[in-house]
């Protein structure tokens, strides 16, 4: 040991060469040499993001060969381009990277990037080189599961509050009714209107035994899952047969799906379903989002209308990729940005508000704090805000959560058959996804935008809203009144309710027009200066879905929209941002 005395000048010994210090440094480089050996082999998974798109197969003249007929359909029918972000990745970068000795996980044309696994990271090096490599990142090193399977908070248990088993409707709901008729989506139900010709996309978990339990039979029977992918493995199997253990996505499909009668009725029995597995419950990695977005893609590729996801991600296993709450604005997280691009589409996003209400992190998480989206909060089978739903606002002060329904006490179908109650906005969500579902089949030829401004608009907090009902409790028979008389003045132009207001970036409003023509659109300032304009073709006898981006620069205050048609009619609405 040396000493040190202050105020002196001390020499330092010089170090020499001894026998024993011949024999030790050859094992200790023996020893630094096995520890990078080791070191290589820890297994992870990388995000990689490409530079462009550039020489590929794929072109936006020709997009059926990447995007289903039914999506195509669903972008004609509303005005929605095909755009850069719906090409699919260079299938030749693609090939590069996985020549390096990597496997690949999934693929994302939103982003253009893919996700890929490798035993040896030291492989990165190389793929980072590839000159078509824009970044990479680390979301998820392979290790043993971190998490109990029960991980979600969420668990079956017999139904302990009074429950309505003999009502009048048409049908009998059995369990179900008080969470169907709190948001009045069984006066839906009773018309007729219970999903048919919709598409629902549901990102989850597992999916147990869903298709063995009886609350499935008439589902499998008529052939309404459409199909199903796992993005955790790669495969088309979304069951849990080993174990029954991971039955979340059982469970939330029930309560738009199940058909016990005089037990268990879902609210959109009739619509078709694609099964779709993005979340690795017993851990919680950043590549679940990543998987979040490409399930959405999948979605919309497919032709699907709605989105229902009963997952919400804040933190992780790896503390150093943990959100923070200034990342929830909508525009950070990656499965956030996916879920503002599915609305973009033309789609309608439910996502579960979380279940942190009682934590530090009360906040919503990815991909929930997404603009033009649903997020769903909880309240018990009195309409009281249950005090574990996560709560709003987003960091930029946008209205989270948007709606709620009932998600304490809900009724579910029971893994070991029959039902339970379980607790949860995971179930809070899907009950209004199947109500948005039966809604759309009532008025089917509006856009995503006016179904979603119809349900707030119908809540019972609309005029007041706050952080934890957001605008409250919807009214899906009045949000059909609402949308059926606008049905009404389809017969001459009009500009339906623009959305969102008040807005940030980018406002979304629909144009009926009774002819196909070039309108122009106008957004002008409180003192009457034209602050953007863009000229768009319309289709005839229809709804076009219109878009006004790149307002995030513009100063808060109230804005003038106005639509001129070819014959100089003019079409205004107030905004507010």
């Amino acid at each position: 040991m040396l000493n040190f005395i202050a105020g002196k000048n001390i020499k330092l010994p010089i170090l020499v060469k001894t026998d024993f210090m011949k024999k030790i440094i050859p094992f200790l480089v023996v020893i630094l040499l096995i520890a990078e050996s080791l070191s290589a082999q820890v297994a992870g998974k990388f995000w990689i993001v490409f530079t462009d798109k550039n020489n590929s197969p794929y072109s936006i003249s020709n997009p059926s060969a990447y995007l289903s007929s039914r999506c195509l359909a669903r972008r004609a029918k509303y005005g929605i381009p095909i755009l850069y972000n719906d090409l699919p990745p260079n299938p030749s970068y693609i090939d590069s990277v996985i020549s390096k000795g990597v496997k690949l996980l999934n693929r994302s044309k939103w982003f253009n990037a893919i996700s890929i696994y490798t035993t040896d990271t030291t492989k990165m090096a190389a793929i980072r080189a590839l000159p078509f490599v824009q970044n990479s990142k680390y979301v998820t090193r392979v290790k043993p599961h971190s998490k109990d399977p029960s991980f979600f908070t969420e668990t079956v248990e017999p139904l302990n509050w009074p429950h309505n088993t003999t009502n009048t409707d048409s049908l009998n709901y059995g369990s179900s009714y008080n969470q169907l008729h709190m948001i009045h989506v069984d006066c839906l139900n009773n018309m007729g209107f219970r999903g048919k010709g919709i598409q629902i996309a549901q990102i989850d978990a597992r999916f147990g035994e869903a298709n063995q339990l009886p609350a499935f039979d008439t589902l499998y029977n008529r052939g309404q899952v459409l199909g199903t992918w796992d993005f955790v493995w790669g495969i088309t199997n979304v069951y849990d047969d080993t174990n029954n253990v991971d039955v979340h996505g059982e469970e939330c499909l029930s309560c738009m799906a199940g058909n016990l009668p005089t037990q268990l009725l879902g609210d959109a029995m009739d619509a078709n379903y694609y099964l779709l597995r993005a979340e690795d419950a017993p851990t919680e990695n950043m590549i679940e989002d990543d998987n979040w977005a490409s399930a959405a893609e999948y979605a919309d590729s497919a032709g699907a209308d709605v989105i229902t996801t009963s997952l919400y991600y804040t933190t992780f296993d790896d503390a150093n990729t943990n959100y923070k709450y200034a990342d929830m604005n909508g525009r950070t997280a990656v499965a956030s940005i996916a879920a503002t691009i599915c609305a973009e589409k033309g789609m309608v996003v439910c996502a579960c508000a979380g279940n942190l209400g009682n934590n530090v992190w009360h906040y919503v998480g990815s991909p929930d704090d997404a603009d033009s989206i649903l997020t769903v909060g909880a309240v018990d089978a009195s309409g009281n805000y249950a005090s574990f739903s996560s709560t709003g606002p987003t960091y930029d002060r946008r209205v989270k959560p948007d709606v709620a329904a009932q998600g304490v006490n809900a009724a579910v179908a029971s893994p070991s058959g029959g039902v339970g109650g379980a607790s949860g906005t995971s179930f809070s969500t899907p009950i209004i996804a199947g109500a948005v579902a039966s809604l759309w089949q009532a008025n089917p030829n509006m856009t995503n935008m006016q179904i979603i401004q119809a349900i707030k608009q119908s809540a019972n907090q609309y005029f007041s809203p706050d952080s934890l009902r957001g605008y409250g409790i919807p009214n899906f028979c009045n949000a059909n009144s609402i949308l059926t008389g606008m049905n009404g003045k389809q017969g001459q132009s009009s500009i339906s309710e623009v959305y969102p207001n008040p807005f940030q970036s980018s406002i979304s409003l629909g144009f009926f027009s009774t002819i196909q023509q070039n309108v122009e659109i106008k957004l002008y300032n409180s003192i009457g200066q034209v602050v953007y304009e863009n000229k768009k073709k319309v289709a005839g006898n229809g709804n076009t879905l219109i878009s006004l981006n790149g307002l995030i620069s513009l100063p808060q205050g109230l804005y003038l929209v106005t639509i001129k048609e070819e014959s100089g009619k003019v079409f205004t609405s107030k905004v507010v941002k």
